[in-house]
């Protein structure tokens, strides 16, 4: 018989051993210390001490601050120029000054922001005073939302009353913002003003020459659009544009007073215990898990050597 026909015969063999090795086999197994555990309690709170703290700091340094400053803005008025001078805040503001010439052709614009608590009163009484003062409201818009109220108005006025107007206006309330806007137009119709004299005494001369229809026609519809120009310009030039801003004031920021000097502690105790909280509810499961993977390991291993131990 060769060795690989023995080694093959022992292998199918099955040698039974007597029932006195058998229980020395299961005594010297109950005797013999248990192996040491994998997983212990100790090493779960190492592990999870570290993993709450990094949780919790992580809570802290990205938390929004409630300390910082907000500026407040001012109140918006629809169309306002870069040139606009702000009121600073607390403090009593003036109307501007409108320059104006009576001997000059201009076109004054002006804007006026106010805060009132009654914007329905100052819509009214702003009509009423260009109205007395021989103006006429262009359009006005109002709205209301809760407690806050806007409205904007335009505001026709004439020129030479357009101080006495932002001067009553403004007594409305409060100032928030305000522009003047003049523009000059003299040398403009000046200049239309020798244009159109000009055209005119070419006019004559092609009527005494006896020139065609169409060229008196085309030089007559020149001079009257000219004419027509000028005029739009002086009937604009002779109202002023009052642009009026009205709101109601913003509720005060409230005031956040200074905490003790164990505050500090009471939070980072607050965020300790939140970061547990998240720590426990991300890591919970994962713990479970090993555990029962722990005890599924510990079952089949114990089964292996009780049937090892049966034969």
């Amino acid at each position: 018989m060769s060795q690989r026909d023995l080694v093959a015969e022992l292998r199918a063999a099955r040698v039974e051993a007597p029932p006195e090795v058998r229980e020395r086999v299961r005594l010297v197994a109950a005797a013999a210390p248990a192996p040491p555990r994998r997983f212990t309690w100790r090493r779960a709170f190492v592990v999870a001490v570290p993993v709450a703290a990094a949780v919790a700091a992580s809570i802290v340094f990205t938390r929004p601050s409630h300390h910082e400053q907000t500026a407040t803005p001012l109140g918006r008025v629809a169309g306002l120029p870069a040139t606009v001078r702000a009121a600073p805040a607390g403090a009593a503001t003036k109307e501007l000054a409108v320059p104006s010439a009576k001997q000059r052709v201009q076109v004054v614009g002006t804007t006026l922001s106010l805060r009132t608590h009654k914007v329905s009163d100052g819509v009214k009484r702003a009509v009423r005073i260009v109205t007395s003062l021989g103006g006429y409201p262009v359009s006005v818009h109002a709205q209301t939302e809760g407690k806050e109220a806007t409205a904007d108005l335009t505001l026709k006025v004439p020129r030479g009353h357009v101080q006495q107007a932002m001067s009553r206006l403004a007594q409305l309330g409060t100032i928030v913002a305000e522009n003047v806007d003049v523009q000059d137009r003299t040398a403009d119709l000046n200049a239309t003003d020798r244009t159109i004299a000009r055209l005119q005494k070419r006019l004559s001369d092609l009527r005494a020459a006896k020139a065609s229809k169409a060229q008196v026609d085309a030089l007559t519809n020149r001079i009257q659009a000219l004419q027509r120009s000028e005029a739009a310009t002086r009937r604009a030039a002779h109202y002023a544009t009052i642009d009026l801003h009205l709101e109601t004031p913003q509720a005060a920021a409230p005031v956040h007073k200074g905490h003790g000097p164990l505050h500090g502690i009471g939070v980072a105790f607050r965020y300790i215990g939140i970061g547990a909280a998240y720590a426990l509810a991300i890591g919970g499961p994962a713990i479970v898990l090993l555990v029962l993977v722990w005890l599924a390991v510990r079952l089949v291993r114990r089964r292996r050597e009780e049937a090892l131990l049966s034969r």
